[in-house]
């Protein structure tokens, strides 16, 4: 059997195949943070799908941390019947899910939260942005409220968390040289600007438990002037498992620099698939806890490639799974066709106009829309 659907555990969760979706925005929530009932029918569809562990979208633990309109939240009490619905559907329907906790930092949607942004350094003098520079106050605060977020988390049924330490959101700027230029026990070299990531690490397994599995998922590198670099990633990657971390996810990339953002468009052949696969070859030969690798993965053939070569513990699909929902169980079931998804990256377009996240490009080749109509539409 191949190895990809085979069983395995990570600390309690255990887990029918190595397929993970990757924690991708859907824009289905309420304004206020809250599950509808077509954010959980959206995670059934996964579940049916035979994706062997769904990971959340970015759940904000603050409210000044939101980052998107319609994301969903786990700051307060008030949500946790609709997180509870939706982890209920997913079990019903054979899935196990774990709830991704973020604060966007400097990258918040102030406009929707009404409250500054919260940045690790001060910001540049042209910037019109209202934001507040982060105190020790603050970040006492934030542990707590990573915490508070996890506990929530465990008492309506996900299987787990991952702190989204990635893409730029405020867990990364902590990482990153080109955000962080505090000068006290936060900032400096690597091991202080991992402080902030392994107290919350220990904060919330003394919250929940040690047999409560807690993700991490950060960048192999920002691609970025003065942005974190892979050596200073690997040590932070070390940090998080001596701190407690279950497994990590590698991701890269910073959200709004153009720069090989978190999502890599033109994957059309397999050579351009797994873009941070050498960067996950020289994580897994230094970690001992199980490595997750994200990033344009669209063939059976190249993810088994990397879990069987040990470049990796588990794949994880973000837009493959946005146009296929059952794709796992196409592959399972014998049809080992390539994702469907053309890497254009228009599905977040209906996602900003309060529609969810879905495949435009699906959509328009059923009305049978040419590519250049298709391009000239969503340009």
């Amino acid at each position: 059997m191949n190895k990809l659907f085979t069983p395995t555990t990570i600390n309690s969760l255990s887990l029918k195949n190595r397929f993970i979706r990757a924690a991708t925005w859907e824009g289905l929530a309420t304004p206020e943070g809250a599950v509808t009932p077509q954010l959980i029918d959206r995670m059934v569809m996964l579940a049916q799908g035979g994706v062997g562990l769904i990971i959340s979208s970015h759940a904000y633990v603050a409210k000044e941390g939101q980052g998107t309109p319609w994301q969903l939240g786990v700051h307060e009490d008030g949500l946790v019947n609709g997180l509870k619905e939706l982890t209920t559907a997913v079990h019903k329907n054979g899935g196990k899910i774990i709830l991704q906790l973020a604060h966007a930092g400097q990258y918040a949607a102030t406009e929707l939260t009404k409250l500054p942004a919260l940045s690790v350094s001060p910001l540049p003098s042209s910037t019109d942005v209202p934001y507040k520079e982060i105190t020790q106050e603050d970040i006492a605060a934030l542990i707590i409220a990573y915490a508070q977020a996890a506990q929530r988390a465990k008492a309506v049924g996900f299987d787990g968390v991952q702190l989204h330490a990635a893409h730029g959101y405020l867990l990364s700027q902590f990482l990153s040289p080109a955000f962080n230029q505090r000068t006290d026990a936060y900032g400096g070299d690597i091991a202080n600007r991992a402080r902030i990531h392994g107290e919350i690490l220990q904060t919330i397994r003394e919250t929940v438990g040690k047999d409560y599995p807690i993700f991490i998922k950060l960048n192999c590198a920002d691609f970025i002037e003065n942005g974190l670099e892979a050596d200073d990633s690997l040590q932070a990657a070390k940090i998080f498992a001596d701190a407690g971390a279950d497994a990590i996810e590698v991701s890269g990339g910073i959200i709004r620099t153009g720069k090989l953002s978190p999502s890599r468009p033109g994957i059309s052949t397999q050579e351009k698939e797994a873009y941070f696969r050498e960067y996950a070859q020289c994580f897994k030969a230094e970690l001992t806890i199980p490595l997750i690798l994200v990033g344009g993965i669209k063939s059976l053939e190249v993810a088994s490639g990397i879990v069987s070569e040990g470049t990796a513990d588990y794949i994880s699909l973000s837009r493959a799974l946005i146009r296929e929902p059952a794709l796992v169980l196409r592959w399972q079931n014998g049809d080992l066709r390539p994702a469907q998804c053309r890497s254009d990256n228009l599905c977040f377009t209906p996602g900003f106009e309060g529609k969810g996240v879905s495949c435009v490009t699906k959509e328009l080749e059923k009305k049978k829309i040419s590519a250049s109509q298709l391009k000239s539409e969503y340009s």
